[in-house]
């Protein structure tokens, strides 16, 4: 669990900061064209909240069960991000092949998290069982 973690915060704080630093880049990659503002800063603002979740992530993988609620919401983000790009790709809004970084951002920590998240409900059940 700590490995996923920790794997995770890095992975984060590798996307979000060149999202503050290079904004342009990730759209220059998939051939759009880059944001203007205030799509442009509100876009920095998002990597500086993954860099964040980063930070959380490599926190909790010292303790995963204990820290289970950054892993929970770390989890509904990674839920929530496709739901609204998929939102905003169907409104226009978005293109459609700048879906492919959902993949690595968002789907490939579905498993591990929610494991994450089952192993902390079943150990704090036999913990309540235990001093019940």
């Amino acid at each position: 669990m700590s490995r996923w973690l920790v794997a995770a915060g890095i992975y984060n704080l590798v996307w979000g900061i060149p999202v503050i630093l290079l904004p342009d880049l990730p759209f220059e990659l998939v051939g759009m064209e880059p944001l203007a503002d205030p799509g442009r800063a509100i876009w920095q603002c998002l990597g500086m909240v993954i860099g964040v979740y980063g930070v959380g992530y490599l926190c909790a993988a010292r303790d995963p069960l204990r820290h289970w609620p950054i892993v929970l919401v770390g989890l509904l983000g990674k839920i929530f991000g496709p739901i609204g790009f998929v939102w905003s790709a169907a409104q226009g809004a978005i293109d459609w092949s700048f879906g492919a970084t959902i993949l690595t951002n968002d789907l490939l920590w579905w498993w591990p998290f929610g494991a994450i998240l089952l192993a902390a409900r079943r150990a704090h059940r036999a913990a309540d069982t235990a001093s019940a």
